[in-house]
């Protein structure tokens, strides 16, 4: 026997709306249960415990961070020698002067947000502020300069100019990655 067009089940139950004493009594039960008892998957949060002078310097010590400085640097060197495989492979020095100027695009702006965000400040949402200007000055400037790129470059290769932009912008992680060690 085959199920008809008319033979299905319905989950819908229009009768179990009208009847708001159901929902609430529902309701009620589990807040109560999530009142009274908490959830059995409940994780109580640890008590916060701030840190010794000792065990701050301690865990300083073992969790160095890479100076921004070092990490625009990397990406400098990077981008110069994506420049010279560029130039290497295409021997043409529109390609290594567009490599470079890709590796500019990427260096500049973030040697702007180093030099933004290793200035000293006096409270935490001055720091946050400043954050988001020098972020926000730095997308500006690479997309202006991204903008500019074909009256600067004579004979633009956007596909050199682009690779090494992807390079220089993944030395990040490398940052990180030497950060680890």
């Amino acid at each position: 026997m085959g199920v008809g067009r008319n033979d299905r089940v319905s989950t819908y139950n229009p009768e179990a709306l009208l009847q708001p004493t159901a929902v609430c009594d529902m309701n009620q039960t589990i807040a109560r249960t999530a009142v009274h008892k908490g959830f059995e998957d409940e994780v109580e949060p640890a008590p916060f415990k701030p840190l010794t002078r000792e065990q701050a310097q301690t865990l300083r010590a073992n969790s160095p961070s890479v100076s921004p400085w070092r990490v625009v640097a990397m990406q400098a060197l990077a981008g110069l020698l994506c420049g010279g495989v560029a130039w290497v492979v295409a021997a043409q020095m529109s390609v290594l002067w567009s490599a470079l100027y890709g590796a500019a695009a990427v260096v500049l702006p973030n040697a702007l947000l180093a030099r933004g965000m290793t200035r000293g400040t006096r409270t935490p949402v001055a720091a946050a502020a400043g954050f988001m200007f020098w972020e926000m000055l730095k997308i500006g400037v690479a997309i202006a300069m991204l903008v500019i790129a074909a009256r600067v470059v004579p004979q633009l290769s956007w596909p050199a100019l682009l690779a090494t932009m992807v390079v220089c912008i993944k030395v990040n992680w490398v940052a990180l990655l030497w950060r680890g060690r």
